[in-house]
């Protein structure tokens, strides 16, 4: 069964860090670039960054740039989003999500999705 499961998220202070993780079973993730999206409600899942097949990082939003940094463990067969110096408007639900191809910002283009995550950065 293809699953994909992220935990890692929470309550943090502004400032603070987290490190959310997409791990996979059923599949390997190495043949997929690995998006991870955000989504708050009443609005549209939002892409964050991408990791590719070959572990170049994609940006998409701005406003995470210096801060995020995503990476992959094959062995674990699991990727990591690194947020550190988090900041209230972070806040949302995190989803990884899988694309046989190159990254792309936009949710529809990706497969398989997990769960999610939900970060909360509040003081």
């Amino acid at each position: 069964q293809v699953q994909l499961v992220e935990s890692g998220g929470g309550l943090v202070q502004p400032g603070g860090s987290l490190r959310l993780s997409c791990a996979a079973s059923g599949f390997t993730l190495d043949d997929y670039a690995i998006g991870w999206f955000r989504q708050v409600p009443g609005k549209e899942r939002e892409g964050v960054l991408c990791i590719s097949r070959n572990g170049g990082n994609t940006y998409y939003l701005d406003s995470v740039k210096g801060r995020f940094t995503i990476s992959r463990d094959n062995v674990k067969n699991t990727v990591y989003l690194q947020m550190n110096s988090l900041k209230p408007e972070d806040t949302a639900v995190y989803f990884c999500a899988t694309r046989a191809r190159f990254c792309q910002p936009k949710a529809g283009r990706y497969d398989n999705w997990g769960q999610g995550t939900r970060v909360t950065v509040s003081s």
